[in-house]
């Protein structure tokens, strides 16, 4: 039987608007989310587990730090700091990640490469999709839970300086900000200073929990001249000193507080070797994170080498480490080593809401998924 030339022509339509439909289908997949909305407030406990006739399982526990500063290079590939150039340009640096008290890792950015969908990741402990690609030009509100949210609901005073895209994020969370902006790629300088102007002022005050600095000048650099340029040097170490004063900054407000404070450097996504990014090279994704605290003491010859972890991981810890639930639709595994200094009983307390946490967004997402009694 011979089919006409409309049938034809009508099976390849339904063909081709097949292929489409199953080729957006995976381009951008529906992300795994909590269904069950951002209302903190009637969030229910963790249960409790199988323990002792008296326990404080089911209460969230109190943060492990005083305040939290998010140092962000944009485009800090893992080899910028941990390799030849970390070594050369980023002493401070170097030596906190040899000798000091600090965990390094590796942590694993997801494609799209881009610093819109890596903020939501790090924030969130979800992975967002290719359509954030075209969002990052203007970024929406976040409205999926995140650590920012559930910490300006706890009361956390959040001050933010650098990349204007934490602004549109997060409208109206930040009692003070300062918004740059990413598109004049041809400026490294100014771009950065206007974040570290406000520093000496800032590290002097006690009227905040949580500081935020997103420094655009590497990214940029990369695009302009790639990451071999001599200019990469000179801005790695200009972090270097940043880093080197925020660190002496919060060491020496220890003094009057019960609680150490943490300092964490972290890159949003890497930097091919033409300079670039967006894609999923080994470059790209690899990206350099360092958690540091006088709480993560070490004794000589302790060796801490780098480990990897998936960038979603910083969600669940940074909840963790500031008393906060961890965000309903994070993936995220929450960084054992920030907490494996803590008694045998807090640290399963930890990954006992970690898991929980985990166990819910399974269920829902999950259908066939059953928990063993």
């Amino acid at each position: 039987m011979r089919l006409g030339s409309g049938t034809f022509a009508a099976c390849c339509v339904v063909i081709e608007v097949l292929g489409v439909a199953l080729f957006l289908r995976g381009f951008f997949p529906a992300p795994v989310c909590s269904f069950s909305g951002t209302e903190h407030q009637t969030e229910s406990p963790a249960p409790e587990p199988s323990a002792g006739a008296i326990s404080n399982w089911t209460k969230l526990p109190p943060p492990l730090f005083s305040k939290v500063v998010i140092m962000l290079i944009d485009a800090l590939r893992d080899d910028f700091v941990f390799g030849s150039k970390g070594v050369k340009f980023m002493p401070y640096t170097t030596y906190l990640v040899e000798k000091g008290s600090s965990h390094s890792f590796v942590a694993e950015a997801k494609p799209p490469t881009v610093t819109m969908p890596r903020i939501k990741a790090l924030m969130t402990g979800s992975l967002p999709g290719f359509i954030d690609v075209v969002r990052n030009l203007n970024s929406p509100t976040l409205l999926e839970d995140n650590v920012i949210t559930r910490a300006k609901a706890a009361g956390k005073r959040i001050i933010f300086y650098g990349d204007e895209t934490w602004v549109k994020l997060f409208p109206k969370h930040f009692v003070e900000y300062d918004g740059t902006t990413s598109f004049f790629v041809s400026d490294y300088t100014e771009v950065d200073d206007n974040v570290t102007r406000h520093l000496d002022k800032v590290l002097k005050r006690r009227d905040w929990d949580v500081l935020i600095l997103h420094y655009l000048g590497l990214d940029h650099i990369g695009h302009i001249s790639g990451p071999n340029s001599p200019l990469i040097g000179r801005k790695l170490s200009e972090m270097d000193s940043v880093l080197m004063k925020i660190h002496t900054s919060l060491l020496s407000e220890e003094r009057e507080t019960l609680l150490p404070n943490l300092l964490v450097l972290c890159g949003d996504h890497g930097m091919s070797e033409a300079g670039g990014h967006g894609a999923s090279s080994v470059e790209e994704v690899n990206t350099a994170m360092i958690l540091i605290s006088s709480a993560f003491e070490r004794k000589p010859g302790d060796v801490r080498r780098p480990k990897y972890i998936q960038q979603t991981d910083l969600a669940a810890t940074l909840s963790i480490g500031l008393g906060l639930p961890i965000p309903k639709s994070s993936i995220g595994n929450l960084i054992f080593p920030v907490v494996e200094g803590k008694p045998m009983r807090e640290q399963l307390r930890f990954l006992h809401l970690n898991t929980v946490q985990l166990s819910k967004l399974l269920q829902e997402n999950v259908p066939s998924y059953k928990k063993e009694p």
